[in-house]
């Protein structure tokens, strides 16, 4: 904070002494020559030149912490790298702002600001005051769209005049390279003066109308000593024409043998460079088309049951509670449960299940999911911004505007840029004028080298590649909560999974019947007529697997060992085995099977009828299907998997052999789960944890990546980097895979980026002129240049082919 006033929110006051001692805690900080904090107002003004990081720390030590806001700005006009670097420094030097992040690819900033401290207009001011025009607003906006499609028919309109006036320009002054005789036809006919004066009039035609964007946006960045993109097209395309204004028109001035005209070069460098900006926008465009699909999603109507009259209402109006009435084919309009009717549902953009999911009376749906053939009716449980659908758009959102590590180089790299391609430009004009053939060689290599150097590929190189792979992630059912998950995930080794509720189904079902002397459907209906009452899960399994359940004549429960009952004139004993044993009952037959089901990790449970034993029955929670493909598909990818979980060795040990995972960690307490994330890191390295549970919760956000099991808590889910809609943990190799295949598009975007500058800087400022006799065109300059940030948003675009590896055929993915 430079030396001046700044005001904030300030939270958790409550009285005029908590006021003072937030006042007196800023009063200490370093730099502050004032302070006071009004309690009426919660906000806190400043006066001094302490860092506002120095400012927010004293607030928290003291209890009272400031509050911190988020603001989207739209801008426009930003065409590089070096662009976006301004704009951010321009609202780093607000008073307040915490951090800046500007997303060239989607033409965004995100700004965290101390609460109060600035308003969206002021920010916004900030940035069109550096030359770039911004207003508060996101990218996903209706104004925003229009605003993009307004620019890309400018661009395009732009391009055609440009292109229609270059055309002539071209021919005449190439067309000699190609059609034998053609320059003494145009000397014989009009001459070689009307020639060029023709050539300086449709130049300068392309440079006032089509090019004036250069201009006017290059050149008082130039003024301002902060050049950007533009300044290098605005100083190439105008030494071009200046020189060969000269030429035409005080030739007197030039030596005799440097008398030429490069007017085809400025004209083609603005056609071309134009090309690539329409090509751009068009491949920008693209980058967010998930996003788009996702809120094409949205119903924007929905038929409710308003007075026991069914009236459709925008989706706006509708509340939690409201029942909502779904026809066959339809979209569903809000998260719900399930009232009357049953149907197949088609939740494969939201989950990326390729399968219709068949729901009934009390299952939950999500907005935006298709209704197969039955009509439904249900009752809202979640509207608006609570709806999965709202929730996963903004989870996307916040992670396409993210910056990786990766980008750091970049980022670096782009700082002095600009500055100096103008600096090797001059330097390349000096070289050849002391050391060249003419004047004419020197200007052609000086701007050559404005016009090839290419910050703007570096700029698109991580944005882009984040926000389409984050896109399809989302089409595939993996939400990234934070943007640097895609690039953690990539450096993982081993993934840990807990048990109970992510490679298992969460709930223990019937596996088995063993009986002596009844029938095992009998014995499995008397049993499960004496559990009904009960809330145990054990009991549940057991209603569930049976029918034609009877009330109990007589119940008594009997704690820690089970209950007693008397159904159809029988008396029933079920529980634990230390039920038979207190009951003098021998298990005799059943003792072997008692004995296997409790070394396989299930969980045995016994029954006697009328004083003798009759049935075990076997319950355990079951593995999900999807967990070996899932296991299966780490190990091919190298990683190695373990399992973190409270539930007994025996029944771990049971579970992990049969999907053979790699490490077994059992009976591990809530807390001792965060002690064993950093127990495997220390054994293989980075650690990616699979959860569900509000125990996982810690574990989670230990991990060096948190994945959570999107049916699981919300608490879990907030504690993730990574979100997995459907549940399916077969979502975390695609996870894994999804990460793989962004950092490699960055990787190959940036080393595109780099290499072209490095390699084709040198040949433009004429490295090779000595031995070959060859110098690159301004012309063949501005086409490479044009074409280098079209190749990176091409690749990055190749993203949205990405192949689901967690839903194809196994034998695919093998």
């Amino acid at each position: 904070m430079a030396d001046g006033t700044t005001q904030f929110e300030v939270t958790g006051l409550t009285c005029g002494g908590c006021a003072g001692r937030a006042q007196k805690a800023l009063a200490a900080v370093p730099g502050v020559s004032d302070a006071s904090v009004n309690l009426a107002t919660s906000t806190a003004t400043i006066k001094g030149s302490a860092g506002i990081g120095a400012l927010r720390e004293a607030l928290k030590d003291a209890g009272y912490p400031v509050r911190e806001s988020r603001i989207s700005l739209a801008v426009t006009g930003m065409s590089c790298a070096s662009c976006a670097g301004r704009v951010e420094q321009a609202l780093l030097a607000v008073p307040g702002v915490l951090s800046a992040h500007v997303n060239l690819a989607s033409d965004t900033a995100e700004v965290t600001l101390l609460a109060g401290s600035a308003a969206p207009s002021e920010l916004a001011q900030r940035v069109s005051d550096v030359g770039y025009p911004a207003r508060p607003g996101s990218d996903d906006s209706a104004e925003r769209r229009q605003e993009k499609a307004a620019e890309q028919r400018r661009l395009r309109r732009d391009l055609i005049v440009a292109a229609a006036l270059t055309l002539p320009v071209f021919v005449i002054e190439m067309g000699g390279h190609v059609i034998p005789g053609f320059h003494a036809l145009i000397l014989n006919s009009i001459g070689q003066t009307a020639s060029w004066a023709l050539q300086f009039v449709l130049v300068t035609l392309v440079m006032v109308f089509p090019g004036r964007r250069f201009y006017q946006i290059g050149l008082p960045l130039l003024a301002k000593r902060a050049p950007d993109m533009n300044s290098l097209v605005a100083l190439g395309t105008l030494a071009a024409w200046g020189y060969s204004t000269v030429a035409l028109f005080a030739p007197g001035l030039l030596p005799a043998s440097s008398r030429a005209v490069y007017f085809e070069a400025a004209a083609v460098i603005v056609t071309l460079i134009l090309l690539g900006r329409f090509l751009e926008a068009r491949a920008k465009g693209r980058t967010g088309a998930a996003i788009r699909r996702l809120v094409g999603l949205r119903p924007t109507t929905a038929r409710v049951a308003r007075n026991d009259v069914i009236v459709e209402v925008p989706v706006e109006d509708l509340e939690v509670g409201d029942i909502v009435h779904v026809r066959p084919g339809e979209r569903i309009a809000v998260d719900g449960e399930i009232l009357t009717g049953a149907s197949y549902i088609d939740e494969s953009m939201i989950t990326g299940e390729p399968l219709p999911v068949l729901k009934d009376t009390g299952a939950m749906v999500v907005g935006g999911t298709i209704n197969g053939q039955g009509a439904l009716s249900l009752r809202a449980t979640a509207v608006g911004k609570d709806t999965m659908l709202a929730r996963i758009i903004a989870l996307v959102e916040q992670a396409q505007g993210a910056r990786l590590p990766i980008q750091a180089l970049a980022d670096k790299v782009v700082v002095w840029f600009v500055p100096a391609v103008i600096a090797a430009a001059l330097l390349t004009f000096v070289t050849w004028l002391i050391l060249g053939p003419s004047l004419a060689l020197a200007v052609v290599a000086a701007v050559s080298v404005l016009i090839i150097a290419c910050p703007c590929a570096m700029g698109l190189a991580t944005p882009t590649s984040i926000m389409v792979g984050t896109g399809r992630a989302a089409e595939l059912g993996v939400l990234f909560r934070k943007g640097d998950a895609l690039q953690a995930l990539d450096d993982v080794r081993v993934i840990a999974f807990d048990k109970t509720g992510t490679l298992t189904m969460g709930r223990p079902v019937l596996i088995e019947t063993i009986t002596d002397g009844i029938d095992a459907a009998e014995a499995l209906r008397l049993a499960a007529s004496a559990e009904q009452g009960s809330e145990h899960p054990i009991a549940r399994a057991l209603e569930q697997a049976a029918t034609g359940l009877t009330q109990p004549e007589s119940l008594e429960a009997i704690s820690g060992h089970g209950l007693k009952a008397r159904i159809d004139g029988h008396s029933v004993l079920i529980g634990a085995k230390r039920l038979m044993d207190r009951e003098n009952i021998a298990l005799g037959s059943l003792e072997a099977p008692f004995n296997r089901i409790a070394q396989a990790g299930q969980t045995p449970v016994l029954m006697a009828l009328d004083g003798r034993i009759a049935a075990v029955f076997a319950v355990a929670d079951t593995v999900k299907p999807e967990a070996q493909r899932a296991i299966d598909l780490l190990h091919r990818r190298g990683l190695k998997t373990a399992m973190i979980t409270g539930d007994t060795a025996a029944t771990a040990q049971s579970i992990a052999a049969a999907l053979n995972i790699d490490e077994v960690q059992a009976e591990i307490l809530p807390e001792g789960k965060l002690d064993a994330v950093k127990s495997l890191r220390q054994r293989f390295g980075a650690v990616a944890f699979v959860g569900d549970g509000i125990n996982d919760a810690p574990a989670l956000a230990e991990a060096d990546v948190g994945i959570a099991i999107g049916t699981g808590t919300d608490v879990a889910i907030e504690s993730a980097d990574v979100v997995l809609v459907s549940g399916d943990p077969a979502g975390v190799a695609e996870a894994v895979n999804l990460s793989g295949a962004v950092l490699r598009n960055i990787r190959q975007n940036l080393f595109w980026a780099f290499g072209y500058n490095v390699l084709l800087i040198p040949v433009a400022a004429g490295a090779l002129y000595p031995l070959f006799g060859m110098m690159l065109s301004p012309m063949l300059a501005a086409g490479a240049m044009a074409l280098s940030s079209v190749f990176v948003l091409s690749n990055a675009l190749r993203l949205r082919r990405v192949a689901s590896i967690a839903h194809q055929p196994k034998e695919a993915s093998a």
